[in-house]
């Protein structure tokens, strides 16, 4: 990921503090971040969920 990017995502969350502070910290996690996602499989189907809907008092 380029680091151009990564500070736009980090202000946009605002992580002004922690880039300015923990720079290469809020890269190393970003660019981690990105490399699992890539790993992740995206549902074929949106409409089916990977877990079931949670219900407050359902099962209680």
């Amino acid at each position: 990921m380029d680091e151009e990017i990564i500070e736009l995502f980090a202000h946009q969350a605002g992580l002004d503090k922690a880039l300015a502070e923990f720079r290469d910290d809020v890269l190393a996690a970003a660019r981690q971040t990105a490399t699992v996602r890539q790993k992740l499989n995206a549902p074929t189907d949106p409409q089916v969920e990977p877990w079931p809907a949670m219900r407050a008092g359902d099962g209680l």
